[in-house]
């Protein structure tokens, strides 16, 4: 860390052009994850991450539906947030917008120029990678292998650049589009340039961390790198990518192949104050801590239904264990989370040791044990706090009703059917709904 118990992570974050899809939602989601572990392990982090509201995607779909881009900006960037609200996402520190640090990037872009790293043409202003020393060592390819442009975005100019694979920095604006003044003509910022600007100007030289898709490892995070060292900055100290969410077929889904699911699928958004679940919205973040975050993933309806019965056991487990002693965590099951977590954030082994927790938590409170119980009970909690998955407190159930549902679990671990049936019975004759899993059992009104 550049400060001692202090980490400095930057996140790049949505374009705002449409609803967020599930690899939105991933990325979100893993380092949130990451963030919240690091949290609870006593670490101070400073997360930055941006809204690019301004990009080629925002003024295509302005012009084609005849509507403000800033319009389109605005109701896309709710719509995020209320997505990101509805899966427990904590929001970053910071939120940079792109638009509100264009003056940065024209300093900047006028500083590149002035050293011979930038150069003009008739469509823009472009960085030399040929002066970049390293050009592709993020990216693990030589300059011969790079590939021309920005990625999925429209590559200006690109009859007048020195080198196919040099990008823009800036673009010059077309009549009725969104622009800004600047030395070279009023245009527009490109993407490389927004988060190289946001990233130094909020965390500063050699922050400690850059994180995003594996998709942005090429070409967005290389050219913010070369970006850096064209200036001759220290840029991110430590690079994080997580791997792609893949349809049926393995494909990594995205907007351009039309195999992306929207995010809010998997939480039926009916306004800013009411989330009607479709699934579990804890559900996703399941499956994802079961994932390791390098890893593809595959979404799908049956996992995402696998997930909430994961969810509605560990309830269940909760609500059951609700009368304990409230003790401290056992510190061996702690520790054990810690050693997993710290081995490149190895969660679906964190997820194992979460469950199995469970189970011995069952067997010492079938077997009389409510201290052991307690102590384990005590970890399950902790360790589903340190990685942000919510618990569902118990309803306000009675004692004795409690004491009762114990009693059905005992007589069903001693293979008393019978007097499990009668007491099953007994408790919704008198109005409470019983569920009984391999957890235990749980009442509700």
């Amino acid at each position: 860390m550049r400060e001692p118990g202090r980490l400095s992570i930057y996140l790049c974050g949505p374009t705002v052009y449409g609803p967020p899809h599930l690899g939105h939602g991933r990325a979100t989601l893993v380092y949130d994850i990451l963030r919240r572990y690091l949290e609870w392990s006593g670490i101070e982090v400073r997360l930055v991450s941006n809204i690019t509201d301004i990009d080629d995607k925002i003024i295509d779909r302005a012009e084609r539906e005849g509507r403000e881009w800033s319009d389109i900006t605005t109701k896309c960037e709710n719509i995020w947030f209320r997505a990101m609200e509805g899966i427990d996402v904590l929001r970053p520190t910071d939120v940079p917008h792109a638009t509100e640090w264009v003056d940065e990037m024209v300093d900047m872009i006028s500083t590149l120029e002035s050293s011979g790293a930038a150069y003009a043409t008739s469509d823009g202003v472009y960085l030399s990678v040929e002066s970049v020393e390293g050009y592709g060592l993020l990216a693990h390819q030589s300059l011969d292998e790079m590939m021309a442009g920005g990625g999925d975005r429209e590559v200006l100019g690109a009859s007048e650049k020195r080198h196919p694979a040099d990008f823009a920095l800036w673009k010059f604006a077309k009549p009725g589009e969104p622009a800004w003044e600047s030395p070279w003509g009023a245009g527009r910022p490109g993407w490389h340039s927004e988060c190289v600007v946001m990233s130094l100007g909020l965390l500063g030289d050699g922050f400690d961390l850059h994180c995003g898709g594996q998709d942005l490892r090429f070409p967005h995070h290389e050219n913010e790198r070369a970006q850096a060292v064209a200036l001759g900055r220290e840029f991110a100290r430590h690079w994080m990518h997580n791997g792609f969410v893949v349809d049926a077929e393995g494909e990594k889904m995205s907007k351009s192949l039309g195999n992306v699911s929207n995010l809010l699928d998997l939480i039926n958004v009916s306004n800013l104050l009411d989330l009607i679940e479709v699934y579990d919205p804890r559900a996703y973040r399941m499956v994802l801590l079961q994932s390791h975050y390098r890893s593809p993933v595959g979404i799908s309806a049956d996992g995402l239904e696998a997930a909430g019965r994961s969810l509605a056991g560990l309830d269940s487990f909760i609500s059951r264990t609700a009368s304990l002693e409230d003790v401290d965590a056992d510190a061996a099951t702690l520790d054990a989370f810690r050693v997993a977590m710290d081995d490149d954030l190895d969660t679906p082994k964190a997820m194992a040791l979460l469950f199995d927790t469970m189970r011995q938590a069952n067997t010492a409170l079938d077997e009389g044990d409510d201290a052991t119980a307690a102590r384990l009970v005590s970890a399950v909690k902790v360790i589903c706090g340190a990685v942000g998955l919510r618990l569902v407190e118990p309803e306000d159930v009675p004692v004795e009703v409690l004491a009762q549902a114990a009693a059905l679990d005992a007589a069903r671990s001693a293979k008393d059917y019978e007097a499990a049936d009668a007491i099953r019975a007994e408790l919704q004759n008198a109005g409470w709904q019983v569920e009984t899993t391999r957890d235990g059992t749980t009442v509700r009104r």
